[in-house]
């Protein structure tokens, strides 16, 4: 496929009015930022009141504006978010950001004219990914994450869908959209905007149900920070349209520097030019936030690097290591200078601090050999001495490593692009002057989006009596636009005679041209909009009414062969298999069918450009598929005989109209998203239909999916599935937290990780409300399980469904069967939710 090759957007993240300005000054091309709910940084935005002016100052500056609409909607919402998103559209936002993919095809029905980009929060990781996103009306995509620039090659070569990459900041270590940790243990959906960085706490490894010491890694699932520098010339010859800096809230000074130095890549890799990052640069990105800089995963994949287990926080640079204490201070060996004022952070190797306390201060001064003394060179080593009290030497070790997260001096370097009185980062425009004797001098300016604007003067021009005007004199005078935001790129003149103009006359035209130019572009866009909620909910088929007369029917999903055996003894009405390897999947297809037991095959949540051929793969079978990928939905829908297709809760379906749309591509059923409480599934079945439901009874939650391998990275020197030694198929881990409970670790067939809850979700207190409402399809998903816990957890199952348990015998008897307890999980019906506004009527 052919694909356009453009010159990428830099976009900034903005939280509030001074990040904004940083960006605009800092030669940012768009921003993103969020506006009063239905976005993922809750904390941070602006009010619907300011969104008209702000957006008029960012386009006389030539930014576009990017709004963040990227959380699952619920239906208790879909008004206030018809609302929302006419407010956006009437407000002239360039673009709307979104993860729910019914809640992109209503704003489409909403404002045609309103570009939608499909957020990362869609887990897109293939070109099939990119199309699904653009039937629901997406014109971009924002990649994964976790792509290398091969992968990012091959979607660009695959789609003509615009592609939008990270390149600087926090990385999540679960998939966005695919992580339920807060959901599992605070009620706080990741998918909300709620995270609560579960992933930056710390953990024990367990292995084989033995703690593994990792010396001085605890924090085992706290991925260091994306920058992608000096990939930058890379991703402008693979196409990609826009390089995204992640950051909604970081201070004004992380934006500043970080936009200055991706604004400066793109434009010398346009040009063609080598990258001129100094060493100063480097330096002052790493200071102003880090946990750690890398290109990470789009260099390719090195799990030895990617997560390295020391903090979870800002380290800034290092700046040297301990060689000992003294009475007053630290002995360091310095490999970077260091100055009075700096704060520095002992980062503690060999000791641990339950309550994560570090020693650390504003550094005092500097002494050698009983001297004090203004500075070291690299490789010597120093006594640092601070305030009185500020650090306890005994709890400073020799080896710790040193450094500096706070730099007086940075402040001074960044100030000109937060303090400038002027515009300093300026669009340009082209001129042309129009200058015939006897008619009226006109001056027309043109911006780089074509937009022009022609000022005349009132009175013709007058012949010259000395010097004519000339075009070196035009250039010079029509020149002078500072303090507007322009320059000029270049001129036209059209003279006829020698006139004459004085130069008031010429400034006054040149500011009436910038001044008529600035309003235009300012102006919001003229667009088609209408409500359509409810008439996009008329079109939704309206669900036959409830009847009671289907027995329920229970689903059982295994991950062994050893369940299955354990599985196939109890005949529940279906098998889904969901194993780590390929090779075993055809022979237990074939022991499931010889059974008479319907069975289904589990797709992975990912699937890459170099991994297509699973789908072929999982076909070739002959199964039913539990499809969690979009990628492989969307690949399906040309597929002639495709078999019997149920969408799972990784499709992230919250509301009807998502639903609603995902059945239209060909599922007989969908499981809801773990985001939905229990009443909300109640719900969702009486809008879209009870049969077209299947809802899972008893999991563990899968709080975290990712492609960090923790297998590799602890249990092997490898760096990827090519030398790792494959420990994931000889060893069970397990991540132990701060509460005593072992989380179970996983790898799919991709090699990515799953970490699931460890106590069992049971839906017992809500199975009555749900067999009342029509729901008759109920999954079990058992993970690290003995066959006999299979069983036992089958026949309870079996037996309330049979009438012969109620539901507190069912939760008593599931909470005896599992060593850790059980929990409610994401169920959890809070207080005070019916009083929350009644659903939308179909």
């Amino acid at each position: 496929m052919l694909r356009v090759r453009v010159k990428p957007e830099v976009m900034s993240p903005v939280g509030g009015w001074p990040q904004l300005r940083a960006a605009v000054e800092a030669g940012a091309d768009a921003v993103f930022f969020g506006v009063e709910g239905f976005h993922a940084r809750a904390k941070v935005g602006f009010t619907n009141e300011e969104l008209p002016d702000l957006m008029r100052a960012l386009h006389e500056r030539g930014v576009l504006g990017f709004v963040t609409f990227n959380i699952l909607v619920f239906d208790r919402e879909l008004r206030g978010a018809e609302r929302q998103l006419m407010h956006l559209a009437e407000s002239g936002v360039d673009a709307i950001i979104v993860q729910d993919h019914g809640v992109a095809r209503l704003a489409h029905e909403i404002c045609p004219d309103l570009p939608i980009h499909g957020s990362t929060q869609m887990s897109i990781t293939s070109a099939e990914g990119a199309e699904l996103a653009r039937r629901f009306g997406a014109s971009r995509v924002v990649l994964g994450r976790e792509l290398s620039l091969r992968d990012i090659g091959r979607i660009a070569a695959a789609t003509d869908v615009e592609l939008e990459t990270f390149v600087h900041g926090a990385l999540c270590v679960s998939y966005s959209g695919q992580c339920f940790s807060s959901e599992a243990w605070g009620g706080r959906s990741a998918n909300r905007g709620q995270c609560a960085q579960a992933c930056r706490l710390p953990y024990e490894l367990l292995v084989d149900g033995v703690h593994r010491d990792l010396g001085d890694s605890r924090y085992l699932l706290s991925p260091g920070d994306l920058y992608a520098l000096y990939q930058v010339p890379d991703l402008v010859n693979l196409g990609v349209n826009c390089l995204k800096i992640e950051g909604r809230y970081k201070d004004a000074d992380f934006v500043a520097l970080t936009t200055a130095a991706y604004r400066k890549a793109v434009d010398e890799a346009w040009a063609g030019l080598p990258l001129s990052v100094t060493p100063q640069e480097e330096r002052d990105l790493e200071q102003v936030y880090s946990r750690g800089l890398g290109p990470h995963f789009i260099s390719g994949t090195n799990h030895q690097q990617v997560v390295r287990g020391r903090a979870p926080r800002h380290r800034g640079v290092r700046v040297g290591t301990v060689r000992g204490t003294t009475e007053r201070g630290v002995l360091v060996e310095l490999s970077e200078g260091v100055k009075p004022g700096d704060g520095l952070v002992f980062d503690p190797a060999n000791w641990r601090t339950p309550e994560g306390r570090e020693e650390g201060g504003f550094l005092y001064g500097l002494w050698q050999r009983g001297r004090q003394i203004e500075a070291v060179r690299p490789g010597e080593t120093a006594e640092l001495r601070f305030g009185r009290g500020a650090v306890d030497p005994s709890r400073v070790r020799v080896g710790d490593p040193v450094w500096r997260t706070h730099d007086p001096t940075l402040g001074a370097r960044v100030k000109p692009l937060l303090e400038a009185n002027d515009p300093l980062h300026t669009r340009p425009v082209t001129a042309h002057f129009h200058g015939h004797v006897a008619e009226l001098p006109a001056l027309t300016l043109t911006d780089e989006q074509g937009r022009s604007v022609t000022v005349t003067l009132p009175d013709p021009l007058q012949p010259a009596r000395n010097r004519g005007l000339d075009e070196a004199g035009l250039r010079e005078q029509l020149g002078k636009l500072g303090g507007t935001g322009y320059h000029l790129a270049g001129l036209k003149v059209g003279l006829s005679g020698p006139g004459f103009l004085p130069i008031s006359a010429l400034n006054a035209l040149r500011r009436g041209a910038v001044e008529q130019l600035t309003a235009l572009r300012g102006m919001a866009p003229e667009r088609r909009i209408t409500p359509r909620l409810d008439d996009v909910l008329q079109e939704v088929t309206a669900p036959q009414p409830v009847t009671n007369s289907a027995h329920p029917r229970l689903h059982v999903l295994v991950r062994t062969p050893e369940q299955l055996d354990a599985a196939l003894a109890e005949r529940p009405d279906s098998v889904t298999l969901d194993y780590l390897e390929l090779y075993g999947l055809k022979p237990s297809v074939e022991r499931v069918r010889e059974a008479g037991i319907p069975v289904r095959v589990a797709s992975p949540r990912i699937l890459k450009p170099t991994e297509q051929n699973l789908q072929k793969f999982l076909l070739s079978l002959n199964a039913d598929i539990l499809v969690r990928s979009g990628g492989l939905l969307e690949g399906l829908q040309e597929t002639p005989d495709r078999p019997a297709l149920t969408g799972d809760f990784s499709l992230n379906a919250a509301n009807v109209l998502t639903t609603r749309a995902l059945l239209d591509l060909g599922l007989n059923r969908v499981t809801p998203t773990h985001d939905l409480n229990a009443r909300q599934v109640t719900e969702l079945a009486a809008l879209v239909g009870p049969e077209r439901l299947e809802v899972i009874a008893y999991q563990h939650l899968p709080v975290f999916h990712t492609e960090h391998c923790v297998f590799c990275r602890f249990l092997s020197q490898g760096t990827d599935y090519t030398n790792c030694g494959h420990p994931c198929e000889s060893h069970r881990v397990a991540l132990r937290d701060e509460r005593g409970i072992a989380h179970p670790v996983m790898a799919d067939v991709g090699c990515r990780n799953t970490v699931f809850e460890g106590r069992p979700q049971v839906a017992g207190t809500h199975l009555t409300e749900w067999l009342e409402a029509g729901l008759r399809d109920f999954r079990l998903e058992f993970v690290h399980e003995s066959p006999k816990g299979v069983r036992e957890v089958i026949r309870a199952h079996q037996a309330f469904l049979a009438g012969e348990l109620n539901a507190a015998a069912l939760e008593t008897r599931l909470q005896a069967l599992s060593d850790q307890g059980t929990t409610e999980g994401s169920l959890f019906v809070p207080e005070g939710f019916d009083r929350l506004p009644a659903l939308p009527v179909l």
